[in-house]
């Protein structure tokens, strides 16, 4: 028997991407034939809007099998089996737009709901052009009007688990679906956010609360308007922070925490945060986290919310809150030491009165100050520790802690 290494396969059967046999031949617009699976990874996954071979910029990318040279391909697989050449099976046809439409309507019939969603997501987990295709067809305006009526024209108390059932497959085909940024921002027009929250409210498992804590969160990275971060109400901050409290997971948590960190760029998003307790809550996530990156964005969002007087009270409530923060400094990161010591800075300016100060000096926060100082970091965070020092000069010149030859430079 020969070597199948060995055996030469005709060049016109080889995909140009992966340089193997070709098992699902599709032709672009440009005439090039490539494997399905190769091609869609470098359109799909690489993000890439060439052909690879004659680096034409496709304005329509559609994928046509090439039924005529995959069963020559076949053929040949087959006139070669004592070379150790298997003949692949024929693929399965790729869905088409009229079996997603008439999907799509099936959601309008109680009767047939259930099936066609199950079927949709069977269809969007599949591969990337059913993403691609899905979206082309219009299939996000059919599932977000229907989640939108499912929740919004009935009254809560009304739903069964049925209704439920509904409303968490279509979210879940709509985050899978990845939607381009330009259909993300079209998703603000009405009042798809609020119903998004009021899914949160009433979900029965953290999947669905997962999935819409992401999709809120592509959603908000794709726009482009600050004035729709302004009309964001007290429920959609304490669903966030829920996700925290109920532990749901480490993506719900890390999705939950780019996202108010996206919202609270406005100052007004920074004081609904703090109202609706996030400050305590991240304060636990601190204490109980190991994950570098997580506690990375605790302390950026610790250092947004406490540009407001109400996170910063909240901080000062907590009996570990300026213990914690003060503890990451030099223990984490650079870029986490940073957020911390601005954190501080912005306890010890705005809010540092007399006994803030003198827990400072007690729970060993100025001791790390002192220590800012002395080791090799940013310039900024020296000159936030120096400032702090001064301000607070009074209470702390006494402190141990401090080394004489700074106590001479703070007059008492």
């Amino acid at each position: 028997m020969d070597d199948p290494k060995t055996v030469e396969i005709p060049t016109f059967y080889v995909c140009p991407i992966s340089l193997e046999l070709m098992k699902d031949p599709v032709t672009l617009s440009t005439g090039i034939t490539y494997d399905r699976e190769s091609i869609e990874k470098w359109l799909y996954t690489k993000k890439n809007n060439t052909c690879p071979v004659t680096k034409q910029v496709l304005s329509n990318i559609q994928l046509t099998p090439n039924h005529t040279l995959r069963r020559l391909i076949q053929s040949w697989c087959t006139l070669n089996p004592l070379s150790g050449i298997e003949r692949f099976p024929t693929p399965r046809l790729p869905i088409s737009k009229s079996e997603i439409l008439k999907l799509l309507t099936d959601l309008k019939h109680s009767n047939s709901r259930i099936k066609s969603l199950k079927r949709l997501k069977v269809i969007v987990m599949e591969n990337e052009t059913n993403k691609k295709l899905m979206e082309a067809v219009g299939a996000v305006d059919y599932l977000v009007n229907h989640v939108l009526n499912d929740v919004n024209n009935n009254n809560m108390s009304l739903y069964s688990t049925e209704d439920d059932l509904d409303v968490d497959q279509a979210i879940s085909i709509i985050y899978h679906m990845q939607l381009s940024k330009k259909v993300l921002q079209s998703l603000f027009v009405g009042d798809f956010v609020e119903t998004l929250t009021r899914v949160m409210q009433r979900a029965t498992n953290y999947e669905t609360r997962t999935y819409v804590i992401m999709l809120l969160k592509s959603l908000f990275d794709a726009t482009e308007n600050i004035q729709l971060l302004t009309v964001l109400k007290p429920e959609f901050f304490q669903e966030l922070v829920k996700v925290f409290t109920d532990v749901i997971s480490q993506k719900a948590t890390k999705s939950a925490l780019k996202l108010l960190i996206n919202v609270c760029s406005s100052g007004r998003n920074r004081i609904r945060a703090a109202e609706a307790g996030a400050v305590p809550a991240l304060i636990e996530i601190m204490l109980d986290s190991t994950d570098k990156r997580m506690t990375e964005m605790v302390l950026l969002l610790l250092d947004l919310l406490c540009q407001c007087a109400e996170g910063r009270s909240e901080l000062l409530k907590h009996g570990a809150g300026l213990a914690v923060v003060s503890k990451k400094i030099f223990r984490v990161s650079p870029v986490a030491s940073e957020r911390a010591v601005r954190i501080v800075h912005s306890v010890a300016k705005f809010s540092g009165n007399g006994g803030v100060a003198a827990e400072m000096l007690q729970i060993g926060v100025v001791g790390k100050l002192c220590l800012v100082l002395q080791v090799d970091c940013g310039s900024k965070m020296k000159e936030k520790a120096m400032e702090m020092l001064k301000m607070h000069a009074r209470v702390w010149n006494n402190s141990k802690c401090i080394p004489r030859t700074l106590v001479s430079s703070y007059p008492s």
